[in-house]
């Protein structure tokens, strides 16, 4: 019993929490994947089948990783998207967030042509049936000569 008390003794310190530290902490894949799927309960549905099927997507690729880095920055980098989600009522208003440059500066150019295609087709989204369907004919006609 006293070598418990004196463990959680020395968890409590005196000076704040730091938030980032503590957000900084993994967590298992399994219990990931679950609570991003939750978040992404909270989110316009568009964007939330957008999500669901992308992180989905990544856990399937990466379910057979063995390198340990890698796996250690592959949950790191889902958590820190997990803290950035918004909770509550203003997640029905998320609109996203901008890329930091430095990461944009970090990015291989293959990882650049993907973001390319992935800003195009989240583009595509927020466009209405008809204005998608007006596109579809107008590319259509640009391709006929006569």
């Amino acid at each position: 019993m006293r070598g418990t008390l004196v463990r959680l003794a020395e968890s409590v310190t005196k000076r704040p929490l730091n938030l980032q530290e503590a957000s900084a902490t993994l967590i298992p894949p399994i219990p990931l994947y679950r609570r991003l799927l939750r978040a992404h309960r909270h989110i316009p549905p568009e964007m939330r089948s957008l999500g669901d099927d992308y992180v989905k997507a990544e856990f399937r690729r990466h379910k057979k990783v063995d390198n340990p880095l890698y796996i250690i920055g592959f949950l790191s980098q889902w958590k820190f998207y997990l803290d950035q989600i918004p909770k509550g009522p203003e997640a029905a208003r998320f609109e996203g967030r901008k890329l930091d440059p430095m990461v944009f500066e970090k990015m291989s150019d293959e990882q650049i042509g993907q973001l390319y295609e992935l800003m195009h087709v989240t583009k595509d989204v927020w466009k209405s049936p008809e204005d998608l369907e007006k596109m579809g004919s107008d590319s259509g006609k640009g391709g006929e000569s006569s």
